[in-house]
């Protein structure tokens, strides 16, 4: 039974890094919105109440009954979390007279309460909250506090519940992952064993008691979450795994080969199918990017129905969902404020009678790297930026041609391999080349022109959610804006995207 802490999630913008940093610590996590809190089992060994954008003042605002846990096992609350234990055990909240947001002083703390245990006086944390404790909880002490928050943190006197102000999970709190340490595995117990290696043998394990001799199908594009999710069911199930990897005439220069290639020496089943003709079919006459990416999604499904069908007895269609597709499915504030839909989250059409497998949907995306790297598999897939679903269907603003692919592919692959020369690949999240809807003025020796505008786009990131715009040399920009110019036909003006996200998102539609 493996040992597992609790996040439950109030809707913090926070929540799946303190589950990053749990994991990262080698430690089984996972998060559960407050409204549907599971079971509390002999293997949780800890719970930790998250932050929220809510005010526990506030008449609706998110609330749990905690007698399944709360004094039988150790318990953190983080920020509203900490005053949702302070507001229902007796204490007071109430609206600070300042926003408490941005960096602070840790100026005094407990050396003797486990928490703190190795904390270094004055080391700096996060602070990101309107309300302030104004009145302790009973039988409680304060444990930390800051120049400007007295309460900066508590304790329960007689029971292992712990309560800070201030946001341990991310970077700018110098000593977070320590005191995150000091709970999990000081305070709660766990003994580290959560390793990548044990994943893959577990997984395989579940793979194999879920199939049996069942037949698998895969849609492969490529990417990281695929190739790891199709080389952990391969060792589960071998020749049972039947993979497809569709060309539907979207994809970067030269992708459906050199992906092919890749995956030769990997023993995978892999059939290629080139059906680009079929999605420009449907993609014909459509600006709207909603419409582009329906008509994408409709065609691959029955594009990967027909191979499908090609298989005998198949019973199940695996997918590469990761953790953040599901979490964000079920999240605290519901559909109704979904940015976008996930592909893998949602189910498939009726016809096509499949069971679902998703052996990765408990991984955040730097978990599958790992994994990946455990199955020793080549770099150049683990490494691979992200890339969308439509592929440069909604990087084509407007109707997409196959003469508009032309000229975007040969734009991409310049600005692609020249972060791989000059060894900024890897320090971006994503890149890509987005080719806008107008047309610019130039002059190319002695003749006036007038071609396609094209943006560049690089960010960097931790998981997608939110990102920066790369702040790559203005020499790399001026030496890859010269090249496109200079070597794509039908493109006079190269522009770089310094929007970050949010407000921005990565994609342009």
């Amino acid at each position: 039974m493996t040992e597992e802490i609790l996040i439950i999630d109030f809707g913090s913008q926070y929540t799946q890094l303190i589950a990053r940093r749990v994991r990262e610590l080698n430690v089984y996590c996972e998060i559960h919105p407050f409204h549907n809190v599971p079971e509390i089992g002999e293997n949780i060994k800890g719970v930790i109440l998250s932050g929220s954008p809510c005010s526990v003042r506030d008449e609706d605002s998110p609330n749990i009954d905690m007698s399944a846990f709360r004094g039988k096992i150790p318990v953190l609350g983080i920020c509203y979390g900490a005053q949702l234990l302070a507001s229902k055990n007796g204490g007071e909240v109430k609206a600070s007279n300042t926003r408490e947001y941005g960096r602070a002083k840790l100026a005094e703390f407990d050396k003797e309460n486990p928490l703190f245990k190795d904390v270094v006086l004055n080391s700096q944390v996060w602070m990101s909250h309107g309300d302030t404790i104004t009145q302790m909880p009973t039988n409680s002490k304060i444990t930390a506090s800051t120049s400007s928050v007295k309460v900066a943190g508590f304790s329960f006197e007689n029971e292992p519940t712990h309560a800070i102000q201030f946001h341990p999970e991310v970077t700018h709190s110098d000593e977070g992952v320590k005191i995150l340490k000091n709970f999990v595995v000081g305070i709660c117990g766990c003994s580290q064993t959560y390793t990548a290696e044990s994943f893959v043998e577990s997984s395989v394990a579940e793979l194999k008691a879920q199939l049996g001799d069942d037949k698998v199908v895969l849609g492969l594009s490529g990417g990281v979450d695929s190739s790891v999710a199709a080389m952990l069911i391969h060792k589960a199930i071998g020749k049972n795994l039947y993979c497809i990897f569709v060309d539907n005439g979207l994809l970067r220069k030269d992708e459906f080969e050199d992906v092919l290639e890749s995956y030769k020496g990997l023993g995978l089943n892999v059939t290629g199918v080139n059906a680009k003709q079929r999605f420009y079919d449907a993609l014909k006459g459509l600006s709207d990017p909603e419409l582009k990416r329906k008509a994408i999604g409709k065609t691959f499904i029955e594009v990967f129905d027909d191979e499908a069908h090609k298989i005998q007895d198949v019973k199940w269609l695996a997918q590469g969902t990761i953790y953040p597709d599901i979490i964000e499915s079920v999240s605290v504030k519901g559909p109704s404020v979904t940015i976008k839909s996930h592909h893998n989250v949602g189910g498939l059409p009726d016809y096509m009678k499949l069971k679902i497998v998703e052996p990765l949907k408990l991984l955040f995306k730097d978990g599958v790297r790992i994994v990946g790297a455990s199955l020793d598999m080549p770099q150049n897939i683990l490494s691979r930026h992200p890339f969308p679903g439509p592929g440069l269907g909604i990087r084509i603003l407007g109707d997409v041609t196959p003469e508009k692919v032309s000229i975007l592919q040969e734009v991409d692959a310049i600005f692609i391999n020249g972060l791989k020369e000059h060894g900024l690949y890897d320090d971006t999240w994503q890149a890509g080349a987005m080719l806008l809807p107008v047309q610019s003025v130039g002059v190319m020796g002695d003749e006036r022109t007038y071609e396609s505008v094209v943006a560049l786009r690089a960010v960097t990131s931790v998981d997608g959610m939110t990102a920066d715009w790369a702040h790559l040399p203005y020499e790399f920009l001026g030496e890859i804006s010269n090249r496109i110019i200079n070597k794509v036909k039908g493109v006079n003006r190269v522009v770089y995207d310094i929007s970050s996200k949010p407000p921005a998102t990565i994609e342009w539609e």
